[in-house]
């Protein structure tokens, strides 16, 4: 039994004396041990086993005959180790399958052939008390755990380490009182729920015919299954659930399970808008599209959202974990757990082969990410678009990947939905007990094609055969609930009828809907807007902050507890640091960083930075957390500001999940600062996904808008093609209608003001920064204490160290990050009083109108120049060109700018130190239009024509 045996000895200790284990002697010690279920086998040593026999059998009157007792031993270890091999493989006979074409065989030790009782059926087997039985039939017992572990739900439990997660799951499953019970009035109102799924998506086919709408056919004992998750969650302490999903179902369970008007989906269906004329934005397709409502049970009200999602089907699981965390937080519920539910649902092929679902599933119990434990709800159609089970997975279930978190599984036949009823019930209350994640893999079918339009016998034609002579399932549950005696003939027809009627007065009332107000800034956002145009969008606000508290939070940042031994290295930081505030100079990026955390936190701000080394830095920088190098304990002096609050974590080695997770915090609170940081700035390709369908394009598609900063370590160092680029490219081809916010920042005060501006603005818009690497401790990379005080702020584009006459200036060099400093170094060693070097702090939106007004000013200026580190291929240069050239026609100059950089290249860098060192110096050489550039620096790169185009 592999790996299910390892924790049995800690277990049994549970049950007696440490050291000696059970009372052998007692004929109850057999359910004491099963009751934790311990490696039964393991347990039962055949000289104890019989003295336990032989003192139940004397205390029910049988006679003691050695032989006989000796067989009673031995048929009682055969018989619990059937009990355990159910507990453990009984999921594998259960009947799941709808359309009975699994043709998994069932294991042969379920059989009782397998362990020796073939025509011993009538035999009476002593078990201690387990399944409620002393003495029982082997016949009997079989029959129960038949019963019990292969019905129409199958359990997967017995991979979980927790004794009592094993034991609550265990007694649900093995009491006859916690079985699947419910009332009359409970299973018309299942039957009534699966009605309104059925005759929803009818009604949709037939007023929209050919129009895709993913429908939920085959599967519609999911709609009173997570009704049953609002009402019993709600019971427990549940007042918010945040839900994501894939398309499947998707507008079954906007209409039926969170109450989005039908008038509201139908406009939606006939081309029209959920959002007034004057919101803007591009729109998504209807099946991608999220809402949010609150519905009452029991007079108990829950508060309900789905989060927006693009197709990459499983992108949105941790988006919907991070904004759990958030919600958590912001109701102060981060200790328990218990107000905020998130409820994931998947697709069979989703779920197995998307790699997310496993970064997301690994978060649940770490902390910093934890949110209690998640509801994961699997629409098991057993085929993915086209393909079978077989060809999308290695495993026998799709639910497979979560037995890696110990998660339990309830496979359930969806055409019971009494039983899918009974599985979200079992998970709301496992989840609200033991704050861990559960899953529900509902076997289904998907009664047309992948899409309304799509013809599924091209590949599976069988399949499709037995589907199309499938009985609906309100039909199946119907017959049953008549023979019930629940309800009579007419029941069901009466109720399709009056809620198609319903559907018909809501479609006529959509030809007339208008929606009053889009719902982009209630709740935690009010307050907050949208920019009214372009130009608010680029605004600076007030950025600066008093001395008092820059002295303060410098006294904060420096001292060192008497409790803590900090690192010898650390101590000549704080050194360095405390030097920096004692003469007001030389402040470096991890200082005006934490300057900014500070002060927003001082300000009643929250900030919360994520990564995989940002407590201390990739580069050794930042040191955010103190380690005791005694005991290992941790000091966090930010953590110790008052009014806000301040976290930081070291991540999982995630970055899809994680820049997720991030997303979803930032889009339920926008009063934190929330940082998500590249270990280094190329580890973003991880995450495409989430910045392309997400941060660059949800506010457009979903109206919903986002404050994320993603801190990208970038720059030319020799590192090699992995830790050099952080694809800058990428992320300004991304760039419109002011989505987004790319900086590109050399000075640490500059990167002070910009964090600080994120947060005081009236709106939040996504920002990238690409932080630098040899800039966090550069000598010419040092900011002075007046630049964080009095009138400063935020810089789009920054002048040149050496102050040069702009009416001078023939050469004008524009560049970003820190091969400004390469340039200005070699400039001044030149002797050159011609060249000014400009730096572009934000790439986008484009200050265009502060560069031309300094253009206007260089009313000699012959040449502009575009400096870049990154091969021409790569990099800014074919987004800055025009924009440049732009801004020179609008101050009066008909010049284009020259390129200077690194030539195209199919890698973004060299892994050879030499090589790198050429190019480095011809660029810097060919962006000043020297002649001694050296041999080796000539041939490294094409030199430009010498002369402006134009």
């Amino acid at each position: 039994m592999g790996n299910e045996t390892h924790d049995f000895m800690p277990e049994m200790g549970d049950q007696g004396d440490p050291q000696q284990g059970p009372s052998w002697g007692n004929p109850r010690w057999l359910a004491e041990v099963a009751d934790a279920d311990a490696d039964l086998t393991a347990a039962l040593d055949p000289t104890q086993m019989k003295l336990a026999v032989e003192a139940a059998a004397k205390q029910a009157g049988k006679a003691a005959d050695p032989k006989a007792i000796e067989e009673a031993a031995a048929d009682s270890i055969r018989a619990m180790l059937l009990i355990r091999l159910y507990r453990v493989r009984g999921h594998m006979a259960a009947n799941l399958d709808p359309l009975g074409l699994n043709d998994s065989k069932e294991p042969a030790d379920l059989q009782l052939e397998w362990h020796g009782f073939a025509g011993q059926e009538d035999k009476e087997v002593f078990v201690g008390g387990v399944l409620g039985f002393d003495w029982v039939t082997v016949r009997e017992l079989y029959d129960t755990l038949r019963a019990t572990y292969c019905g129409n739900v199958g359990l997967e439990y017995m991979h979980i380490a927790d004794t009592e997660e094993r034991r609550f799951l265990q007694d649900k499953f093995e009491s006859p009182g916690e079985t699947i019970q419910f009332t009359d009035e409970g299973k018309q109102a299942i039957l009534s729920a699966v009605i309104r799924g059925e005759q929803y998506e009818t009604f949709l086919g037939k007023k929209y015919v050919g129009t895709k709408r993913f429908g939920l056919d085959g599967g519609e004992s999911m709609i009173p299954a997570l009704e049953a998750v609002i009402k019993q969650g709600g019971q427990a302490g549940v007042r918010e659930i945040i839900y994501g999903m894939a398309h499947r179902g998707r507008l079954n369970v906007l209409a039926n399970v969170m109450g989005k008007p039908y008038r509201v989906i139908f406009h939606e269906f006939s081309g029209g808008s959920a959002n007034p004329e004057d919101v803007g934005g591009s729109g998504d397709v209807k099946y991608h599209l999220g809402t949010s409502t609150d519905r009452a049970f029991d007079d108990i009200e829950v508060h309900m959202s789905l989060v927006p999602n693009p197709s990459h089907l499983e992108a949105v699981d941790p988006v919907v974990l991070g904004k759990t965390r958030a919600q958590q937080a912001i109701r102060d519920d981060l200790t328990k757990h218990q107000q905020v539910l998130p409820v994931l649902i998947h697709g069979d092929a989703a779920f197995a082969g998307q790699g997310v679902v496993w970064e997301s599933l690994s978060l649940s119990g770490i902390p910093g990410y934890n949110t209690g434990g998640c509801i994961h709800f699997i629409i098991n159609n057993q085929i993915g678009f086209t393909t079978s089970p077989k060809f999308a997975r290695s495993s026998p279930y799709p639910s497979d990947v979560a037995k890696g978190i110990q998660a339990p599984i309830l496979h359930v036949n969806g055409d019971d939905p009494e039983a899918v009823t009974f599985a979200c019930k079992l998970a709301i209350e496992y989840r609200q007990t033991f704050g861990r994640d559960v899953v529900i893999d509902m076997w289904c079918y998907r009664r047309f094609g992948h899409n309304e339009g799509d013809e599924p016998k091209f590949t599976q034609p069988l399949m499709y055969d037995a589907i199309r002579a499938h009985p609906k399932v309100s039909k199946i549950y119907a017959e049953r609930l008549i023979e019930e005696g629940v309800i009579d003939s007419d029941y069901a027809a009466q109720q399709e009828k009056a809620f198609t009627e319903l559907l018909q007065d809501e479609f006529d009332a959509a030809e007339n809907y208008e929606a009053s107000k889009a719902d982009w800034f209630g709740g935690r956002w009010a307050g907050l807007n949208k920019p009214v145009d372009a130009e608010t969008a680029r605004r600076n606000v007030e950025t600066a902050i008093e001395k008092k508290l820059f002295d303060s939070l410098g006294q904060k940042l420096t001292t060192v507890p008497d409790d803590l031994t900090p690192h010898k290295t650390l101590l000549r930081v704080l050194d360095a640091k405390r030097q920096m505030f004692d003469s007001g100079e030389g402040f470096d990026w991890a200082t005006a960083e934490a300057l900014a955390f500070g002060s927003l936190v001082t300000e009643g701000f929250g900030v919360r930075l994520s990564g995989q080394d940002s407590g201390r830095g990739t580069f050794s920088q930042r040191h955010a957390v103190w380690v005791d190098q005694k005991d290992e304990h941790k000091y966090i002096p930010l953590v110790h500001l008052p009014h806000g609050k301040f976290e930081v974590y070291d991540s999982p080695l995630s970055e899809f999940g994680v820049l997720g997770f991030e997303y979803g915090f930032a889009m339920a609170d926008p009063k934190t600062l929330v940082l998500w940081e590249a270990q280094f700035g190329d580890f973003a390709n991880g995450a495409q996904i989430m910045i392309d369908q997400f941060i660059a394009s949800g506010e457009a598609k979903w109206l919903r808008a986002n404050g994320l900063v993603m801190l990208l370590p970038h720059g030319y160092e020799g590192q090699g093609p992995e830790h050099s680029s952080a694809r800058l490219e990428r992320f300004l081809q991304l760039c419109a209608n002011d989505n987004i916010q790319v900086c590109n920042i050399t000075t640490p005060a500059n990167y002070f003001h910009v964090l600080r501006r994120q947060m005081l603005r009236s709106f939040r818009k996504p920002m990238v920064i690409m932080t630098p690497k040899s800039l966090l401790r550069h000598p010419m990379a040092k900011s002075s204490a007046e630049e964080f005080m009095g009138d400063h702020h935020f810089m789009r584009i920054k002048s040149d160290l050496k102050e040069i006459d702009d009416t001078k200036v023939k050469r004008l060099v524009l560049c970003s990050g820190k091969v400004a400093y390469d340039l200005m170094q070699k400039r001044d060693e030149e002797g050159i009083e011609d060249i000014s070097i400009v730096r572009i702090e934000q790439l986008y939106p484009f200050p265009g109108e502060p560069l031309t007004v300094r253009l206007k000013r260089m009313t000699n200026l012959k040449e502009i120049v575009w400096c870049q580190e990154e091969p021409k291929n790569n990099g800014a240069w074919f987004f800055v060109d025009r924009l440049i050239e732009q801004a020179a026609l609008d101050a009066g100059h008909k010049l284009r700018p020259i390129y200077a950089g690194r030539e195209v290249a199919a890698s973004p860098a060299t892994g050879f130190a030499s090589r790198h060192q050429a190019q480095q110096e011809s660029l810097v050489c060919i962006a000043l239009d020297l002649a001694n550039c050296g041999e080796t620096a000539k041939v490294t790169l094409k030199r430009p024509p010498n002369k402006p185009k134009g």
